[in-house]
């Protein structure tokens, strides 16, 4: 049998490759897998063209995956360097990543990432129209932003970031309601931007059959942008974030209806009672589409440690339905992230799904915890170190402060607790002040 999407295929029966690799990934039921695909509870973002994929499954009773943003604009125009932030993403087993590119020709950069990719690869196409045609932001026709997509699903993008619930309806709700920070996402102001000069519909909302049908050609997966989420903890869960929502879930189900797989994009800034609440209304109001989140940042006061306060509101958004968490560097708000940064970044975003796992009980979650409990227990450093989220500065920590005791280190010493309480579990004698062992 044909199909044309993965949703296609599973609402036909049909087991994909995709399938069979995220079934064994998760360790779940390929019928049960296949199912919730055909309900758009579970997307699995996988071009036709982008042939170095290793796929992944999003969505529920999943993993929470995670992604990293990256790539170049005018004042940090390297390809060298982001493509070293590409290598360390595979490094770390990042899941997706997202190219960013806002400055100039960027197919060179899209391609290359594509093709040495494994993670899936996202992109916002709107990002990269001026440059592509060349052109001020109002003199760009609605034809030429779906044809921009169009060139991004063939270069073998897995998913798109798509502002196509900003229409003019959304609009009026956002200039009726006045906000702190105003539209914070780049992809709605700019959106936003062009209808206000052009005095004209959201061309990806107008169009939004023929955007289907683009996706539907390439297996391109939907991620509907969330133009107005709040950009500052005063702006969460406001009438112009609900509107959009609400518009995204319509929108979610005339995708579904041409078999399009869609990822829901949200907040954003949000403070840390208002999370559970934001998920609901995404999986009530999105019909369980799979909800890709920005943090939530739980607290604006805080560059250079953006990424704690993401990874605060990851975990909680993890925890409570969130199955996408976008990754977040200390460098945002600031500048474009070095390596360094996005290793930060990645490091406690992956703390963070992790940690949400655990809480949602997700299958073999709690395993990596209880493998490193036991190491602790038994003092094995050389386990410990090769279970570490980040093993490089483990081993820095534990050599810049050497014990005098190997089974101890240098916060307590003899009085470790481990160590004692071994020693007493095994009948033996517990020596602090001795000098002897």
């Amino acid at each position: 049998m044909n199909y044309t999407t993965q949703m296609d295929a599973a609402k036909k029966g049909i087991t994909t490759k995709e399938m069979e690799i995220v079934a064994k990934k998760e360790s779940m039921d390929i019928e049960i897998l296949k199912n919730l695909i055909a309900n758009g509870q579970i997307v699995i973002p996988a071009n036709k063209n982008h042939t170095s994929l290793n796929p992944e499954g999003v969505g529920k009773n999943l993993r929470t995956k995670i992604n990293v943003n990256l790539g170049i604009s005018k004042d940090c125009y390297d390809i060298d360097e982001e493509m070293k932030k590409v290598q360390l993403a595979l490094d770390m087993n990042s899941e997706a990543i997202m190219d960013l590119s806002s400055f100039g020709k960027t197919e060179e950069f899209r391609k290359k990432l594509i093709s040495n990719s494994s993670a899936m690869i996202g992109t916002v196409p709107i990002y990269d129209a001026v440059g592509f045609y060349d052109k001020e932001l109002k003199d760009i026709t609605a034809k030429e932003f779906l044809d921009v997509v169009k060139k991004h699903a063939k270069d073998g993008v897995d998913f798109v970031t798509i502002h196509a619930g900003i229409n003019k309806e959304t609009a009026s709700v956002f200039k009726r309601n006045k906000r702190l920070t105003n539209i914070v996402s780049r992809g709605g102001s700019l959106m936003y931007a062009w209808m206000e000069l052009n005095n004209k519909e959201n061309p990806f909302f107008e169009y939004f059959d023929d955007l289907l049908e683009i996706c539907k050609e390439y297996d391109l997966t939907l991620s509907l942008g969330d133009a107005c989420r709040p950009g500052s903890i005063q702006d969460a869960s406001d009438a112009c974030q609900i509107k959009e929502l609400m518009i995204l879930g319509e929108l979610t189900l005339r995708a579904w209806e041409q078999n399009v797989q869609v990822i829901i994009e949200g907040p954003g800034h949000m403070s840390l009672d208002e999370i559970q609440a934001n998920m609901i209304l995404e999986k009530k109001l999105c019909h369980g589409a799979p909800f890709y989140v920005l943090g939530p940042i739980v607290t604006d006061i805080a560059p250079g440690y953006d990424h704690i306060t993401s990874a605060i509101g990851g975990a909680l958004a993890s925890s409570f339905g969130a199955d996408f968490l976008c990754y977040v560097t200390p460098a945002e708000h600031l500048r474009l992230p070095n390596l360094d940064d996005v290793k930060e970044g990645i490091i406690a975003t992956k703390i963070a799904a992790h940690s949400g796992d655990i809480a949602k009980k997700i299958p073999g979650a709690i395993n990596w915890d209880n493998n490193m409990s036991k190491a602790r227990q038994e003092l094995d450093w050389d386990k410990m170190f090769d279970l570490c989220i980040d093993p490089e500065k483990a081993k820095r920590y534990r050599k810049e402060s050497t014990p005098e005791h190997s089974d101890s280190c240098t916060m307590c010493g003899k009085m470790c607790s481990m160590r004692n309480m071994n020693k007493i579990m095994q009948g033996k004698d517990i020596n602090i002040l001795r000098a002897d062992n």
